[in-house]
């Protein structure tokens, strides 16, 4: 997606070689109209899915998630990394490790808002190692429900999440795909790339 790269490459900040800092327009400060694009993308994306549910992550895959979810017309389910005490009963759960936060959290979903008609479809902000994806399709398949694809607004591709859900069988769609943040410089991949891959 032409805009994000753009985007990522005037106000994203490259820390070191693996961590990509996009605060002003995704995980603390939301750019509306980006948000916007990126839901209708994701829409598009997944239109013959037959998607009846989106699951992601609190807090960075929440934006991403409502913009999808309000043009594909389907609610947004957002797991909790917190206990809540109104969320005790009936509940789908996995624990994912942050490498960026360097913490384990516990996720939980109220049963009641998955079952097994469901279709769904994973958003999350990122894609490094996998795990929060991972953790995600665990607790769809907890309520029988079919994962139908995974969304993700900004895969690092030198890391090894993306292939670790391809093995799996997983449909996974990137909307900017970088290939390096070496030397300062985020290198998106290429269709060129693509090929010799």
């Amino acid at each position: 997606m032409k805009l994000l790269e753009e985007k990522i490459k005037k106000d994203g900040r490259v820390i070191n070689d693996n961590v990509l800092k996009v605060d002003s327009f995704l995980n603390h400060q939301i750019d509306p109209q980006l948000m916007n694009e990126i839901g209708k993308e994701f829409a598009s994306s997944f239109a013959a899915e037959g998607i009846t549910k989106i699951v992601t992550i609190e807090s960075s895959g929440i934006a991403p998630a409502v913009m999808a979810g309000l043009y594909m017309n389907v609610p947004v389910i957002f797991a909790r990394k917190r206990k809540s005490i109104t969320l005790t009963d009936d509940l789908l759960t996995a624990s994912v490790h942050s490498f960026t936060k360097n913490e384990t959290n516990e996720l939980a979903i109220a049963g009641k808002y998955l079952n097994e008609n469901d279709k769904v479809l994973i958003i999350d902000d990122f894609l490094a190692n996998g795990e929060a994806a991972l953790a995600l399709v665990k607790m769809v398949k907890q309520a029988n429900a079919s994962v139908a694809g995974i969304g993700i607004v900004i895969e690092k591709s030198f890391q090894p999440g993306a292939h670790k859900l391809k093995e799996q069988g997983l449909r996974v769609e990137s909307l900017a795909r970088i290939a390096s943040l070496s030397n300062g410089e985020v290198t998106f991949i290429t269709e060129k790339m693509e090929e010799l891959v």
